[in-house]
């Protein structure tokens, strides 16, 4: 189980990026708990997370350098797939963008830009390709020390060498 440190940079799934600002521990009746309070950086949120529950929340290490080339290579290859049924493709996505993994986030993204080529993504599925892409550009971002403009062409880049595109934005010049 990883164990982290006061200032650590952390991933909580499905938010973002956060700061380990302290360590507590809480009394639970005779049951002493530790937490990990973590500040999420794009929203104001502040989670506790009880330190036996990291991996059950998928709290994780920024991903490192290796791990980035991985995600650019598979948004730039030209295999993925989805599920047809639109029930089981939106939990299936849930699930992945919940379970922390950036590569997961990815294939998400990925299977959304291919559906998106078929035919115009509803509501949820366009809120969540926005959330997948803004959580990709971020971590990365944090992850290489970049900027997100640079990374966001990046992503863009790589998704064109599969032929992929994100949707232009309504109201959009």
């Amino acid at each position: 189980m990883p164990s982290f440190q006061v200032g650590d940079k952390v991933v909580y799934p499905n938010h973002g990026i956060g700061i380990v600002d302290q360590i507590a521990t809480r009394t639970n009746g005779f049951q002493v708990e530790r937490f990990y309070m973590v500040s999420i950086k794009a929203s104001s949120l502040k989670v506790m997370v009880p330190c036996g529950n990291v991996l059950t929340v998928g709290l994780r290490r920024v991903v490192r350098q290796e791990e980035v080339d991985s995600i650019f290579a598979f948004l730039g290859d030209d295999q993925c797939n989805s599920n047809a049924d639109w029930k089981e493709r939106y939990r299936e996505h849930c699930e992945k963008m919940k379970a922390g993994s950036l590569m997961e986030v990815a294939e998400v993204l990925k299977s959304l830009l291919v559906l998106n080529k078929k035919k115009a993504l509803g509501f949820r599925e366009q809120k969540m390709l926005e959330k997948a892409r803004y959580l990709l550009v971020n971590e990365i971002t944090q992850a290489m020390g970049g900027n997100e403009g640079t990374v966001d062409d990046e992503l863009v880049a790589s998704l064109e060498r599969a032929e992929l595109k994100f949707p232009d934005i309504v109201g959009e010049a």
